[in-house]
C-alpha cells in the first residue's frame, strides 16, 4: 500500500512526464531561429540575414538597464537582457525577429503587466505565452504572443493590433523571460 507521500512523489513524476517534450521550453527555451517579416526564413540568435559573421546586432544603445526585454520598432526585433551575477555586465540570453501589428508602441519603458498561457488574439487566432506591457488610453493592447497556427498580423489590415508576433519557440523563451514585473523597453 502507498503511503500520501508516496503518491504524491508519483503523482509529481507523472506531471513532470506529461509536462516534459523536446520542446524549448522543456529544454531550457533559448530562442532560435525565427522567420523575418521581409522573407519568412532565417534570423536570430545565430544571424539573419545581412547578419553574415557578424552575428546578430547589439542592444540599442539608451535602451535601458538591468534585466529587461528590448523591442525595436524599427528593426522589428527583441532582445532577452540580463545582467551578470555582479550585475556589471550585460549578457544576451536571446535576440530574434517579430512580426508586429498595425499600432506600434510608442517609446519609452514599460513593465510586463499580465501574462496568458492561451487564449485568442484580437484577429481571431489561437494564441499562446501572451506577455501583456502596455494598455493605451485608446485601449490598444500591446503584448508578444505566439499563434498556435504560426500565423503573423497583417500589418495592412483595417483591424490594427498592438499584437507582436513571435514564433512559438520564440514565445516560450519570452514566457519563461518576461515575468511579471520585468522591464520592456521599446526604442524606435
Amino acid at each position: 500500500m502507498l503511503t500520501v507521500g508516496a503518491l504524491a512523489v508519483v503523482a509529481f513524476f507523472a506531471y513532470q512526464a506529461s509536462a516534459s517534450d523536446d520542446s524549448p521550453a522543456a529544454a531550457g527555451a533559448q530562442p532560435s531561429p525565427s522567420a523575418s517579416p521581409e522573407d519568412g526564413a532565417g534570423g536570430a540568435e545565430g544571424g539573419s540575414e545581412g547578419e553574415g559573421d557578424e552575428g546578430p546586432p547589439p542592444v540599442p544603445a539608451e535602451s535601458g538597464e538591468g534585466r529587461r526585454v528590448v523591442y525595436s520598432v524599427g528593426q522589428q526585433r527583441v532582445w532577452l537582457v540580463e545582467t551578470s551575477a555582479g550585475g556589471s555586465e550585460e549578457i544576451v540570453q536571446g535576440t530574434y525577429r517579430v512580426f508586429p501589428g498595425g499600432i506600434d508602441p510608442a517609446p519609452g519603458a514599460y513593465a510586463v503587466t499580465s501574462r496568458n498561457a492561451q487564449g485568442t488574439g484580437s484577429d481571431g487566432v489561437a494564441i499562446e505565452h501572451t506577455v501583456i506591457f502596455h494598455t493605451t488610453a485608446e485601449g490598444t493592447v500591446h503584448g508578444f504572443s505566439a499563434a498556435l497556427d504560426g500565423s503573423t498580423p497583417d500589418p495592412e489590415s483595417d483591424q490594427g493590433t498592438g499584437a507582436i508576433r513571435q514564433t512559438r519557440e520564440d514565445g516560450d523563451a519570452m514566457w519563461l523571460f518576461a515575468t511579471a514585473g520585468v522591464t520592456v523597453v521599446v526604442v524606435a
